[in-house]
């Protein structure tokens, strides 16, 4: 039986890495550095739980299940092409895909850009040269472990890992945690490892690193999981460490930045301390990196899919074309107004996919019934579609809406969480007695 060689592991852990670490991967750990301060342990650990651990096992289930939409079949055929479209579309060219190259731009290069030269024209040329390059990488996606596992990603990681050496030079100031992170730090970690939106990313990434695996010359299915597996754990070993160097970035300096906006102010004076003008090189490159190794994953995961939801009428060149260059238009002109539907769409998809790798990633310990998958993602949906009808839109359903509110966590945006878990238990336990009983009829029948 064939086995993946060390080097070839070591490339499909290091890719699946570079597709989860994008720009706000880099921009949200120093920021709660910042803010935790002295608690930026403890909100890191939870931190992790949904930027790390989630994002992990939803590549793992996907993997494992041989692709997102074998796994939303479980509820329904219907469902599945609904769920997975609206997954594709919108951590993809609705969302995903244009943010990856106009962040970086925005964050890195916008506020260096020489006055008096034309804002626009600099966007242009920079998402130009940046869709341009992942274009190329994502036509052949037979030498995708290569030029992202072997070359790029690497890259980005001797970046952090030399900023970080240097930052930790600094003196180190670190203040007392404020806001939320002083009277909940481990619920603000986890909200903040929430908002990444990496578990939704991973629904795609998953099949892109099992294929990886498959063109290796890896056959056997089991095999393929398993590989899938180490290499989820060791991208996620990876990643908690990234995480904690960016955090660390954050929190030995939070005196001094007290009440800075965002990360990337963050990791801005931190570079320029210790680099000088160099440092806004280095940074420009490690955002540029992190967001054109997403890009990749996200171009090529969508051009799979839709190649075969509209059964090879375009090709997957095609596919990969028509994504590149509308999220190029939109990164340019239209980013914006994307942005107002695409971020409920995800708000509403997001808790549906937590259940689901949840579901998946314990389904041969539980055996779940169709009618827990179908319960479990109904409930999941319902409420987070009500709840944002009302906070994006200003749409009230009455009583539903009213109901929504007095749910436990309805400030936190999690008002889904506890009722969809009741319902999951509820309805395996009422399922799990019925199989039972026909069983036993079964039995008596027999006898």
């Amino acid at each position: 039986m064939k086995k993946l060689s060390r080097s070839q592991f070591l490339q499909v852990s290091v890719m699946l890495f570079g597709l989860f670490f994008g720009a706000g991967n880099l921009i949200f750990p120093p920021l709660l550095g910042n803010q935790a301060g002295t608690f930026t342990f403890i909100s890191l650990l939870a931190f992790c739980v949904t930027a790390v651990l989630f994002p992990v096992m939803g590549a793992i289930v996907v993997g494992k299940t041989e692709g997102l939409t074998n796994l939303s079949n479980r509820v329904s055929p219907l469902f599945s092409v609904v769920f997975t479209t609206a997954i594709y579309l919108s951590i993809g060219p609705g969302l995903g895909i244009p943010r990856a190259g106009s962040v970086p731009f925005e964050m890195a290069i916008a506020p260096y850009v020489p006055e008096g030269f034309n804002m626009n024209l600099a966007r242009f040329l920079y998402t130009l040269v940046f869709f341009s390059l992942a274009l190329v990488i994502c036509l052949k996606p037979n030498k995708l472990v290569k030029r992202v596992g072997k070359y790029l990603t690497p890259s980005l990681l001797l970046m952090i890992v030399f900023m970080f050496l240097r930052v930790m030079t600094m003196d180190k100031n670190i203040a007392a945690p404020v806001g939320e992170y002083n009277n909940s730090p481990v619920v603000k970690g986890f909200l903040e490892g929430y908002n990444t939106m990496d578990a939704v990313a991973a629904l795609n990434f998953g099949f892109v690193i099992a294929q990886a695996i498959k063109r290796f010359g890896i056959k056997d299915k089991n095999e393929v999981t398993n590989y899938t597996i180490k290499a989820g754990f060791v991208a996620g070993a990876v990643l908690f460490l990234v995480y904690a160097m960016l955090a660390s970035v954050g929190m030995i300096g939070s005196s001094k930045l007290a009440g800075a906006e965002n990360g990337a102010v963050i990791l801005t004076y931190a570079v320029k301390s210790v680099f000088g003008n160099f440092g806004i090189v280095l940074l420009a490159a490690i955002f540029t990196l992190a967001c054109l190794t997403t890009c990749v994953g996200l171009i090529t995961s969508g051009g799979e899919y839709f190649e075969s939801l509209f059964n090879h009428k375009l090709s997957y060149r095609k596919w990969v074309l028509v994504w590149t260059l509308f999220s190029f238009l939109m990164a340019n002109f239209g980013l914006n107004r994307l942005l107002e539907f695409s971020v409920p769409l995800l708000t509403v998809i997001y808790p549906v996919a937590l259940v689901l790798i949840v579901m998946g990633i314990s389904h041969d310990f539980v055996n779940y019934s169709k009618e827990s998958y179908m319960f479990a993602a109904v409930v999941s949906v319902f409420l987070p579609l009500v709840e944002v009808l009302n906070k994006s839109f200003g749409i009230s359903l009455g009583f539903l809406t009213r109901l929504v509110e007095s749910l436990p966590l309805y400030k936190e945006g999690l008002s889904w969480l506890l009722p969809t878990f009741f319902v999951l238990i509820i309805v395996t336990a009422v399922f799990k007695l019925l199989g039972t009983f026909k069983e036993s009829e079964k039995v008596q029948e027999r006898y």
